[in-house]
């Protein structure tokens, strides 16, 4: 805090430190000004904004395609993926394409997303019911962390592969 000064002074102190003038607020009466590096400024602020963009998490919304028709084993795989999706921090969107003769019985449809829905509530949560649009109906799920907590917490370890024994003949070779 140097006080009220003519711009010619402060521009004087400024280059007698070798730093840079620069206006805070012009709007101010008087105008408030700072004697600072502004090359260092632009720089540390930089670096501020490359660690926040790191420290950001994008969450995708990966989609699932299924029939009314669709098969129970395929739609086993299907839960699979979604389910590899939610654990990995993605959202989830279930389409249900109604095709011909489909739109008669919508209720098939809106089985099936239940049945998908309920077989993902282990690790998910329902951000947005299922819902017909036209043709087609959606169910939107995002990953809950206390769920996906739990499940990786109970999940089962896969077991470490083992090496192979030694054969007879390889043993006497040594």
């Amino acid at each position: 805090m140097v006080g009220v000064m003519s711009p010619r002074e402060a521009l004087a102190m400024a280059e007698a430190r070798g730093l840079d003038l620069i206006e805070i607020a012009p709007t101010a009466s008087p105008p408030t000004c700072k004697i600072m590096d502004y090359g260092k400024w632009k720089y540390e602020n930089k670096k501020k904004e490359k660690e926040a963009k790191k420290k950001q998490t994008v969450i995708t919304v990966k989609e699932i395609q299924v029939r009314p028709r669709t098969d129970d084993h395929d739609i086993d795989v299907k839960v699979r993926h979604a389910r590899r999706f939610l654990l990995d921090g993605d959202k989830v969107k279930v389409n249900l394409r109604f095709m011909g003769r489909e739109l008669a019985h919508q209720e098939y449809g809106m089985a099936t997303l239940k049945r998908v829905r309920d077989m993902l509530m282990d690790v998910a949560m329902v951000e947005t019911p299922p819902k017909v649009e036209g043709k087609q109906a959606f169910l939107l799920l995002a990953p809950d962390p206390v769920k996906v907590k739990e499940y990786l917490k109970n999940k089962p370890k896969p077991e470490a592969p083992t090496e192979p024994l030694e054969t007879e003949e390889e043993a006497q070779e040594t």
